[in-house]
């Protein structure tokens, strides 16, 4: 993304983008909990990877959001201390999003760089 006079990490602070990217964020945590459990931890290590910066004060009330919508689940919900190690999985309904979610994308994703004859492998 490139707007004049603007550097990414200007952007990615903005309160709209922040917003954009948090939607982001969920999509790649409803994909990899598609893939298998999931974890705060590892999840914030991904997402950076992808290049997000995500705080553990943003990660985790945002995967307890994703639990209350009914698109996740406590593998581990027994656990007896406050600390330990929540991991999740995709709900029935959380895959029924993801799916939407797919279909949109690869519609939004032909609208915005197809059409534009931009590469998508970039």
């Amino acid at each position: 993304m490139s707007v004049p006079g603007k550097r990414h990490s200007d952007l990615r602070n903005a309160p709209l983008l922040r917003e954009v990217l948090l939607n982001f964020w969920k999509i790649h945590i409803l994909h990899h909990a598609a893939e298998g459990t999931v974890y705060g931890q590892w999840m914030m290590e991904e997402l950076r990877r992808h290049g997000y910066d995500i705080s553990p004060g943003t990660l985790y009330p945002l995967l307890r959001r994703m639990e209350s919508q009914g698109w996740l689940e406590p593998v581990n919900a027994n656990t007896r201390h406050i600390h330990s190690r929540r991991e999740y999985r995709l709900t029935k309904r959380g895959a029924e999003a993801l799916d939407l979610i797919r279909t949109q994308l690869r519609e939004l994703a032909r609208e915005l760089l197809e059409e534009r004859n931009v590469d998508l492998a970039d």
